[in-house]
């Protein structure tokens, strides 16, 4: 395997370990109550935890502050934006746990984030910002 390629993998391992912990374990109530307000505090804070937890991940393809900084910000507005339109869907159809069209919904929201991961590894390693 190259050099290349193997940062790829250790990359997207760690977006996913990334995912994990922000949207999983460190999500609180007030985060996850509040996403599909738009611009209430929790959704920022949500997304600000995302933003933040991809700097270990994009250090990996550079050291670059202004490459990292507009991935970060970038990557924020999409997932922000994703998870937003999640909650408005499910609150609008009032569709709940009970409900196949929430998991269909839920599983679209994670898709979109593996998408992100992927397009911003893409970039990194293809791009202006590669390696």
């Amino acid at each position: 395997m190259s050099h290349e390629l193997a940062l790829v993998f250790l990359g997207f391992a760690a977006f996913q370990i990334k995912h994990y912990i922000c949207d999983f374990i460190l999500q609180t109530r007030y985060q996850f109550a509040n996403k599909g307000f738009y611009g209430h505090p929790g959704g920022i804070l949500h997304t600000g935890l995302h933003g933040l937890g991809s700097i270990p991940a994009l250090l990996i393809f550079t050291r670059s502050p202004a490459a990292i900084g507009i991935i970060v910000v970038a990557e924020m507005v999409v997932h922000y934006h994703t998870d937003w339109l999640k909650e408005t869907i499910d609150r609008r159809m009032k569709w709940t746990y009970s409900d196949a069209a929430y998991w269909w919904v839920f599983g679209a929201d994670q898709l979109v984030h593996q998408f992100t991961y992927l397009a911003i590894i893409v970039i990194m390693t293809t791009g202006t910002f590669g390696l």
